[in-house]
């Protein structure tokens, strides 16, 4: 369905084309994730408002504008038709064009508040790099001109080898004075961005932000306990918010639960311990699944059973979507709310918020 859509769409508006990058794949899932999130969210008017917020203001760094809306619609509109066949009633019809209207009024009124507050995209020089092994590189961009975010957000990076092809990470530092935002990026297999940036971008290089995103923000805390999980690269968010934590001087106790395979995958774990140093609120444990290491051994579900429970702590976990999902059914089957558990949307997160 989504590749007719866009056959259609660019045959029938070819005006459009150059807006998107050469190859489609990752374009077309993003689309369909979207039309399921946005009938999963259909009988929540206030959640659906805010997602369609949330993609209006990040197409706005593709050079969207309000005039592309009906273009869209009618190509839509005609590829649920052909791929519905028989169950395309004039019901459904009227009822997807009610949608796709309510869907395109809320997007281009979040864009249109949007561009009068910030840029749409933010231009960022690479001012420092250094190989943290296993295909991870810590990279510090300064964006040209103030770039406001919280920690716990994530954004989005284009790189100029690969125009128009837009990939996400979280900043693993709390705002800085200079302005600068610190990436922990894996090169991934087959992944143009990530590939880029780990292995042709230098200092002097430069890059576009697109605008923070994410509610995985410490505001959302209610308790003073907290619990924070990490797996992989998501311990970047993670390292921010306990820097938020530091400089806001609040008094939270911190748990802090690192996960890999292999205890050479525990990247960043001394950084994080010279902060427990620093920190007499910050405890850390490591859990290692695939290797017999002294300390901690399993999965980092299995590790907060056993040091479990956690209700009365606000949850934030980052890192791969199955250890997301299994911490969480972990935390919840011990007591802890669901309200409570904070983490990232997964794969392209503007368009799958948890």
């Amino acid at each position: 369905m989504t590749v007719y859509f866009y056959a259609i769409l660019f045959a029938r508006h070819p005006e459009v084309r150059p807006m998107f990058p050469p190859g489609m794949d990752a374009q077309r899932g993003r689309l369909l994730r979207a039309l399921l999130r946005i009938v999963e969210l259909v009988d929540d008017a206030g959640s659906l408002v805010r997602f369609c917020g949330h993609l209006g203001r990040d197409h706005r760094k593709f050079g969207t504008l309000s005039a592309h809306f009906p273009a869209v619609g009618e190509c839509l509109l005609a590829s649920l038709a052909r791929y519905a066949g028989p169950a395309w009633t004039a019901e459904i019809a009227a009822a997807w064009t009610k949608a796709y209207g309510a869907v395109a009024e809320a997007m281009i009124s979040a864009a249109e508040q949007d561009e009068a507050v910030r840029p749409a995209v933010w231009p960022a020089t690479v001012v420092h790099r250094i190989s943290r092994g296993h295909g991870i590189a810590e990279i510090t961009v300064r964006p040209h001109t103030a770039y406001e975010y919280a920690a716990g957000q994530y954004v989005s990076v284009e790189t100029p080898w690969w125009p128009k092809q837009w990939r996400y990470y979280s900043p693993a530092n709390a705002p800085r004075e200079d302005n600068t935002l610190t990436l922990h990026v894996r090169a991934v297999a087959g992944g143009s961005v990530s590939s880029a940036l780990v292995h042709r971008a230098t200092v002097g290089s430069v890059i576009r932000l697109g605008p923070p995103m994410g509610d995985m923000v410490l505001d959302a805390a209610t308790f003073g306990n907290l619990l924070f999980v990490a797996g992989g690269t998501g311990l970047a968010p993670i390292r921010a918010l306990v820097e938020e934590v530091a400089r806001r001087g609040e008094r939270h106790q911190v748990d802090l639960f690192l996960g890999a395979r292999t205890g050479d995958e525990l990247y960043g774990v001394d950084d994080m311990l010279r902060m427990a140093q620093r920190y007499h609120w910050l405890t850390i444990r490591g859990a290692v699944s695939h290797e017999h290491i002294p300390g901690l051994r399993g999965s980092l579900p299995e590790v907060l059973a056993e040091f479990g429970p956690w209700y009365d702590h606000d949850a934030y976990l980052s890192g791969p979507a199955p250890m997301v999902v299994s911490a969480s059914e972990t935390l919840t089957l011990g007591g802890t709310s669901p309200d409570r558990i904070h983490h990232d949307p997964f794969e392209t997160p503007v368009l799958s918020l948890p």
